[in-house]
């Protein structure tokens, strides 16, 4: 996990690469495509070797005759999908049949997941052994999010009234409803970070706030000291903090 953690460093401090590739761009044998839900993502993927960025996230899907002009644009014969969503995975699985090119889909559910796939990349392998390793490296992720409640409803965690702040946790649905966000990002960091967890990446979006950022940081640091901490701007819309522990 410490050479991972370093060698994301490395990369994230390397010049950003284009959106959209062209073959101006050197060749490699694998390229990626990813889906990303703002501008500091955007900027992140690409520091990490992604050749194409689309936007898109939770309200705005790309189409597959979004990510199918992506995936031509790339000056490799084999390429990665990362879409990002569990409601963009069909429509990314769609675009192999639909091209010359051989493509994969590494069915990442969010930005976190995406971040520690990356760093399995490798654009000299081909597309099957990227896909194999960026699919367990996604997979070691647990991702959670946080957002405010738009309706009142009722959960498995309890009642929910609109303006409320909720932690969700993929796989588990809302673990934590706070009226106050840091309350309810403590909650949630409560339950997704476990005894086997080194790392916590958090991804701040619009609405977040330094003063947020510190208070969050520092519950960590007093309950969870031998986790270490990457932060990320992302700016992504609707979900103040993205949370993904390693």
């Amino acid at each position: 996990m410490a050479d991972e953690h370093a060698a994301r460093e490395a990369a994230l401090g390397a010049p950003v690469q284009s959106r959209t590739s062209s073959p101006s761009l050197p060749p490699v044998t694998c390229a990626v495509v990813a889906v990303a839900s703002g501008d500091g993502l955007a900027e992140l993927f690409g520091q990490l070797g992604v050749q194409g960025v689309i936007s898109g996230g939770q309200t705005s899907n790309p189409s597959t005759a979004e990510l199918l002009a992506a995936v031509e644009h790339m000056n490799a014969r084999q390429v990665i999908i990362l879409p990002n969503n569990k409601n963009i995975i069909p429509v990314a699985q769609q675009v192999d049949a639909l091209t010359t090119k051989e493509v994969r889909v590494v069915a990442t559910c969010s930005m976190p997941e995406a971040l520690a796939a990356l760093v399995s990349y490798d654009p000299e392998a081909s597309a099957e052994s990227n896909a194999r390793s960026m699919t367990v490296a996604a997979e070691s992720v647990a991702t959670g999010e946080i957002t405010q409640a738009v309706r009142d409803t009722h959960t498995d965690a309890g009642q929910v009234t609109s303006g409320d702040w909720i932690g969700i946790v993929r796989g588990d649905g809302i673990v934590a409803i706070a009226g106050t966000l840091v309350t309810a990002a403590s909650q949630l960091l409560d339950h997704l970070i476990d005894d086997e967890r080194e790392l916590l990446t958090i991804v701040t979006g619009t609405d977040s706030t330094a003063t947020h950022t510190d208070h969050i940081v520092a519950w960590v640091s007093q309950h969870r000291p031998s986790v270490a901490i990457e932060i990320h701007s992302g700016g992504q819309p609707l979900y103040p903090y993205l949370f993904g522990v390693e």
